[in-house]
């Protein structure tokens, strides 16, 4: 499937400065300098990147490993292949009323937390909670539906915590409405958080090579920049946030090492994957690492 005019279409499940390795490779201009121009769009509420892959619709779509065990487990075949690591640590942030500086995880017990519900962030925040020691069961855990509903239902005054991705609860400090208090990717190991996947058919395409040329110089761009340049670089994909919240998150970022190592889905972060989901029970058994990831 070698690329038609030129456009390498990309998609993202999820819209945050989190994925900045991943927007930076557009907006940044390396995927320009390959030769190759691309479309950006977010996955709409109902669709199946799986399936936008297999019909031919969309080249590549930030994901995670983790989305490929269900469907293993349900035995369907056919399934996308995850080439490029984008995190190797949890970018949400647990954000408070009050700013609290000696805050403990345990302080979550008997709190109302407004959780981000989505299968993986979830995941992730059971098992920080268990590193750090908490009673899941003690939390009065909220689900207030969409990313947009959380953030709304925060701001009019549910909930004592909220779990975000950045730059949400960076706006919300600059705004005083919140204070962060942790970051669930510092209280837990790295991990195989989000990746980028496609079809081995497309990895083989000039297009698919140019891409991950593009990528990994603009992963290692994120890293090395200051975060305001690359703020400044990516500030239309976010308009509706101030260009210092968006420099402060990507510092953030950058010093959690949330884009650090290769561009390589390592075995061992992989593994660590694996352990979130069993202990959460979403998953019945180790999937091979074989089975879902390919080194380029």
């Amino acid at each position: 499937m070698e690329m038609i005019d030129n456009t390498i279409r990309i998609m993202a499940s999820r819209h945050s400065a989190f994925y900045s390795p991943l927007l930076s490779t557009i907006a940044a201009g390396f995927l320009r300098e390959e030769g190759f121009e691309s479309t950006y769009e977010v996955l709409a509420p109902g669709s199946d990147a799986q399936m936008l892959i297999r019909d031919g619709k969309i080249d590549i779509v930030q994901s995670a490993v983790s989305s490929s065990w269900a469907r293993i487990e349900k035995n369907e075949g056919n399934l996308a292949v995850h080439f490029a690591q984008i995190n190797q640590r949890d970018g949400f942030f647990l954000t408070g009323r009050s700013p609290e500086k000696s805050f403990d995880w345990k302080m979550l017990e008997g709190a109302s937390l407004l959780a981000d519900h989505g299968t993986q962030p979830l995941a992730m925040l059971k098992y920080a909670a268990h590193q750090k020691g908490v009673d899941w069961k003690k939390i009065k855990v909220i689900d207030a539906g969409s990313v947009e509903e959380i953030d709304a239902a925060f701001r009019d005054g549910l909930g004592d915590y909220v779990h975000q991705q950045g730059p949400a609860p960076q706006q919300l400090e600059r705004e005083g409405i919140g204070h962060i208090v942790a970051s669930v990717g510092e209280a837990m190991p790295p991990v195989a958080f989000s990746s980028l996947m496609a079809s081995g058919e497309f990895l083989q395409t000039g297009g698919g090579m140019a891409f991950i040329r593009a990528y990994t110089r603009g992963r290692q761009w994120v890293n090395q920049a200051a975060a305001e340049e690359v703020a400044k670089t990516e500030i239309e994909y976010f308009p509706q946030i101030d260009l210092e919240v968006l420099a402060t998150t990507i510092s953030r970022y950058q010093a959690l090492r949330c884009w650090g190592g290769e561009i390589t889905i390592s075995r061992e972060l992989y593994e660590q994957a694996l352990d979130v989901f069993l202990y959460s029970g979403l998953i019945s058994r180790r999937h091979p690492y074989e089975n879902v990831v390919v080194h380029q």
